[in-house]
């Protein structure tokens, strides 16, 4: 059996074959296609999976396709098939359909850092100029940010995603630690060193290790990219006083007692699970940890604490990662214009507060996170809309997909970082990789 593990955003991916994945896929999207014989217009959506708490009869992407299949009174119907679990291989099956021009792909659940490369390619259909004040009214700036390229409302955003720092309460106050004001990085990993504890994050080679660099990197005041809008010839930008700063953050603590023994595997699943481990301490990740019944006994206990995202420097403000789910819609899809309505129906606040309750994904939509029902469900609702609003992206490029890759290889394993000499050891790898001078 493949070993299934989190990822970023809240979702699963398996330690699987990219290729088993695509061919099952395309067998039951070759199914998919032969449906719609009644004459009633079928619109295939690609989801990802749902987080793994998540009860199927309730709340996911396929109730969601149910009830606006409901709402469209026969105008067309909705039916779902599933992507890979990693986002990774979810990129690969969808640009190579496209790049084939399959009509069968009418709305895909995309992960916003690859939405750039396919809106280049001319893979999406363009969002209706009529549509784009339904699609982002009332929507948090990050998650319309993410779903934008060139300018231009590209994806409709479904729901969005940031990280909290989560914490036990009564090992902070043993170290001493004011969990109402900032906190660093580096106070973090001395209070678990001090209380032999832990900080878990995640690190392993894969998108959850780019998502944490990222971060460390934006929040130092740098990017990893300037002038994105240049593609290959982007200037890149890791060698610098933000990349030694969150290099040093990593070098720190790989190499101290408060890391997870097995940080370099260490995956949303793993930090989890390291956190509700006796000595955990510290933990990044996303909200929907706490939805994840693992956690239930925490908040039973009242001891459970949650506050915004370390700093990398103190005194300047931290910038949470940014993550989520876009909707995109297929350019060779035979029913465009159904296809954005049925966006417009899966999008709206109903549909994101049933969702954000049921799967602990955050809501795109800002009223959301008033509603009394998501405020008594998640009583750190204020939290993760200001820290979404707060949150940077990974840079929005057409090439992220071999930047990420870049990335992740220069600063893995954890324990190898070096402040002095990684920063500069990533930025030539990825412009080799960018022009064609290296490979991944």
């Amino acid at each position: 059996m493949a070993k299934a593990i989190r990822t970023r955003d809240g979702s699963l991916r398996t330690r699987r074959r990219v290729a088993l994945g695509v061919a099952v896929a395309l067998a039951a999207a070759g199914l998919a296609a032969c449906g719609g014989g009644s004459g009633v217009p079928t619109l295939t959506w690609y989801i990802n999976p749902d987080v793994g708490n998540l009860d199927a009869s309730l709340g996911g992407q396929a109730t969601l396709a149910k009830e606006c299949t409901d709402a469209a009174n026969g105008k067309y119907k909705i039916e779902v098939q599933m992507l890979p679990t990693d986002a990774s291989a979810q990129r690969e099956q969808l640009i190579r359909r496209l790049a084939a021009k399959d009509s069968s792909i009418d709305l895909m659940s995309n992960d916003p850092p690859f939405i750039a490369e396919a809106s280049t390619a001319g893979f999406l259909a363009p969002v209706p100029e009529a549509d784009v004040k339904t699609f982002t009214d009332g929507v948090l700036d990050g998650a319309v940010k993410q779903s934008s390229w060139d300018g231009k409302l590209v994806a409709v955003p479904f729901w969005a995603n940031t990280q909290l720092l989560w914490y036990y309460k009564d090992v902070a106050d043993k170290a001493g630690l004011d969990m109402t004001q900032p906190v660093t990085w580096d106070q973090l990993i001395n209070a678990a060193d001090e209380t032999g504890t832990t900080v878990q994050v995640q690190a392993d080679k894969y998108e959850g290790y780019a998502v944490w660099i990222n971060a460390l990197i934006e929040s130092a005041g740098g990017s990893i990219l300037e002038d994105a809008s240049a593609g290959a010839d982007a200037k890149v930008t890791v060698d610098s006083k933000a990349g030694d700063e969150a290099a040093a953050v990593i070098q720190k603590l790989a190499n101290s007692k408060a890391a997870n023994p097995s940080i370099s595997t260490a995956t949303e699943t793993e930090a989890l699970a390291g956190f509700t481990a006796s000595n955990g301490g510290f933990m990044v990740n996303w909200p929907y940890v706490y939805a994840d019944p693992s956690t239930q006994p925490l908040r039973d206990a009242d001891n459970l604490g949650y506050t915004r995202y370390p700093e990398t420097v103190a005194g300047e403000p931290s910038k949470p990662p940014l993550g989520g789910i876009s909707l995109t819609i297929g350019a060779y899809s035979k029913h465009i214009d159904f296809a954005y309505e049925a966006a417009a129906c899966i999008t709206n606040e109903e549909h994101q507060k049933e969702y954000m309750l049921n799967s602990g994904n955050p809501a795109a939509r800002s009223a959301v996170y008033q509603d009394p029902e998501i405020r008594k469900a998640y009583p750190m609702a204020d939290l993760i809309e200001e820290s979404i609003g707060e949150a940077a992206p990974r840079t929005v490029t057409p090439f992220w997909t071999d930047v990420s890759a870049a990335l992740v290889d220069s600063f893995h394993p954890p324990s190898a970082v070096n402040a002095q000499t990684t920063p500069q050891k990533a930025t030539q790898f990825i412009t080799d990789v960018l022009h064609g001078k290296a490979l991944l």
